[in-house]
């Protein structure tokens, strides 16, 4: 089992640990071109080209996505009980707690814990995070959202797509499973440089605060997640990747929308950097619980 779990486990850290030395050697790395090209091309890619390639079924897609928003909102709902008796502000707060890194971490920990089914899985689920991060987060750190942003979401638009495919059975040319398949593939790789060289410009301020926080954010996502997929009756893959992505550290989004809205982006970023450090160890724990 030790052998199996660093196989799933060490691939994705030693692609993050290289995007981390990369940044701090000083090398250059257009984030924000490599953030634009994965959440516009390359991810909208790689959910359509898995859910296409792997033939979801849509009632699993479906249930899977409604079980990813149920617990989101009991993220926030959780979240905000907690920010509410530690009189800490929700809008700085809450969103690092509601939104899990189901990108960059869920999706190849998926693909290599429960191959292409898992990372096919995964995919719908990473798509209605995104969607709701776009949506329901923008609202918590501004107060105010509109439709437009998930009319032009393009991850919204290739779920939608693929589930028009998967329903009408029909047979994609061969040059668009090609393309989106291989557009799709340069998307993990990416992420995981790319969070690395996120984190290496992150700082720990408040570690007591960033401790307890990052500790609520991993802890109350296995929780839930354990509790809808049996709730739900999900079992196999499906909760499988729904645990995983559940159980992930903060999104570097959170970090990045904090920046852009004003919202104390140093403590933001102090969360995301402290859960994501502390999902080294428990990934390995909720990994090992679901291949026993």
């Amino acid at each position: 089992m030790a052998v199996e779990l660093l196989g799933i486990i060490a691939p994705v850290f030693v692609c993050v640990l290289l995007g981390f030395a990369w940044r701090r050697a000083g090398r250059s790395y257009p984030t924000e071109f490599v953030t634009d090209l994965v959440t516009n091309l390359g991810a909208p890619s790689l959910v359509f080209s898995s859910l296409t390639s792997f033939r979801v079924e849509l009632s699993l897609m479906t249930e899977l996505m409604g079980a990813t928003a149920l617990a989101i909102a009991a993220f926030g709902v959780l979240g905000a009980i907690v920010l509410a008796l530690l009189r800490l502000p929700r809008t700085n707060l809450l969103a690092p707690l509601m939104f899990p890194n189901a990108g960059n971490l869920a999706l190849p920990l998926s693909l290599f814990a429960f191959g292409p089914e898992g990372l096919a899985l995964a995919a719908s689920v990473f798509a209605m995070v995104a969607i709701l991060h776009f949506t329901v987060g923008i609202w918590i750190w501004t107060g105010t959202t509109s439709l437009r942003v998930l009319v032009m979401a393009p991850v919204a638009w290739a779920t939608l797509l693929a589930g028009v495919v998967i329903v009408s059975g029909v047979t994609l040319p061969v040059w668009i499973v090609r393309s989106t398949a291989l557009l799709g593939e340069l998307t993990i790789p990416l992420m995981l440089l790319t969070l690395g060289v996120s984190l290496s410009g992150l700082r720990v301020r408040e570690l007591p605060l960033s401790l307890g926080l990052g500790t609520l954010r991993i802890g109350m996502g296995i929780a839930v997640g354990f509790a809808i997929s049996a709730g739900l009756g999900l079992d196999g893959t499906a909760r499988g990747v729904f645990v995983i992505a559940c159980a992930g550290p903060s999104a570097v989004f959170n970090y990045l929308f904090a920046e852009r809205y004003g919202r104390n982006p140093a403590q933001v970023a102090s969360v995301v950097l402290v859960s994501t450090l502390l999902s080294l160890v428990t990934f390995p724990l909720v990994i090992g619980a679901l291949l026993d």
